[in-house]
């Protein structure tokens, strides 16, 4: 049996069958819209309930999808090599699938003070109500020491999505592994493509399909993969339960939008790096962070665990959060705004509060400008930093 590479077979999935009466066929599979699933007779609807039943994902209705969001179920399998996929109307909805089919009332997680903000705000508004207890941690905590007798879960972000810190997933895994819990990590960074979490160790991997895997910022999709079969059943039921659904247009432009990821992600870290080694040299500059980066903290872990790296980076200024400002609103080629992974290149002002509880940050006065580096010319969007720098206060 022939292995492709895996860009190969980004290619190839979701790609259209041939009508076996014309023997044509379009070389994607549309989107197929529909909310009620017809069967042709009765034994039709008892062979579905009873792949169903077997654990197969048979189509049945609307909601659970059809054979467009299956190719896009097996895309998120290939990428970050499992076995089970749930698919999210967003990412936050992704992660809430995972916290929510792992942990029950009277259950407590442990979760690395970098994660995704939003997570905060669902133990805040939804964990805490239904009696799941939450620790945050750093990196270097010991977590043997953490881990209690409810403890279910340690849920990470690697690289962190603020400062981008790397975290040693592998040995956070073996920590899990010898108390019999388990490992989720939102894995939005590496998208499966530059950074495989579940081949570390981890058992549930959340990406963002908004992201790099859509790549043109145009839909909202959220994924939770899996290896084990029984954590598999656990996300699927939670899935189902919480009537998560995505349209068929949005699995459809992600299918299309991860068809050009193999060529899209490298250029856009090429581009980062350049604009990392730009930020090197300039006198208001105090530090950058990308792990890709030859002088990031996480840069050993990197080369160790990463086959490639993306658009992302931080910039800590040599100046207070509202004396960058001014830099901010001077840029004409970044958008404002608070997503990345699409084509185009964005820049954040990251309220100083958010930071204050990522230990990584080392709690500095200075302003933090996280950057997504798109695909336009390098040149061009150095010169539009070059020019920005004009409105930053004199050091």
């Amino acid at each position: 049996m022939t292995t492709h590479h895996l860009d190969t077979k980004l290619l190839h999935i979701g790609s259209a069958p041939f009508d076996p009466e014309t023997g044509t066929a379009p070389v994607n599979l549309p989107s197929m819209r529909t909310s009620t699933v017809r069967f042709e007779n009765l034994a039709a609807l008892e062979r579905v309930f009873a792949k169903r039943a077997a654990g197969e994902r048979a189509i049945s209705y609307g909601r659970s999808g059809m054979d467009t969001h299956r190719a896009l179920e097996e895309v998120f399998m290939q990428l970050e090599g499992g076995t089970y996929c749930v698919l999210a109307p967003s990412g936050m909805a992704a992660i809430n699938i995972a916290f929510l089919g792992i942990l029950k009332t009277g259950d407590h997680v442990l979760v690395c003070d970098g994660v995704y903000g939003p997570v905060r705000n669902l133990d805040r508004a939804l964990l805490k109500g239904l009696g799941i207890s939450v620790t945050y941690f750093a990196a270097q905590d010991d977590l043997d020491a953490l881990i209690t007798p409810e403890t279910k879960m340690i849920y990470v972000e690697s690289p962190g999505s603020l400062l981008f810190e790397m975290l040693d997933l592998p040995a956070m895994a073996a920590v899990a592994k010898r108390h019999g819990v388990l490992l989720a990590t939102d894995n939005t960074w590496g998208s499966g493509y530059i950074y495989r979490p579940l081949a570390l160790g981890a058992d549930i991997s959340v990406v963002a399909g908004t992201k790099y895997v859509a790549g043109h910022s145009d839909v909202m999709l959220g994924a939770v993969v899996a290896k084990d079969e029984s954590v598999a059943a656990r996300l699927h039921s939670a899935q189902y339960a919480m009537g998560n659904s995505i349209s068929a247009d949005d699995a459809w432009l992600a299918l299309r939008g991860v068809k050009t990821m193999a060529v899209r992600m490298p250029q856009h870290a090429i581009n980062a790096l350049k604009v990392c080694a730009f930020f090197d040299a300039q006198p208001y500059v105090a530090k950058i962070f990308n792990p890709a980066w030859h002088k990031d903290a996480g840069y050993a872990l990197w080369q160790r665990d990463c086959t490639g790296a993306n658009g992302m980076l931080s910039v800590e200024l040599k100046c207070s959060p509202d004396a960058a400002k001014a830099y901010v609103d001077a840029l004409t080629l970044f958008g404002i705004g608070f997503s990345w992974g699409g084509y185009e290149s964005l820049v954040q002002w990251v309220d100083p509060g958010t930071l204050a509880a990522h230990t990584y940050w080392k709690h500095s006065p200075n302003a933090l400008l996280r950057f997504h580096i798109g695909l336009e010319d390098i040149d061009d969007l150095i010169d539009d930093l070059k020019q920005a720098a004009n409105y930053l206060p004199r050091t």
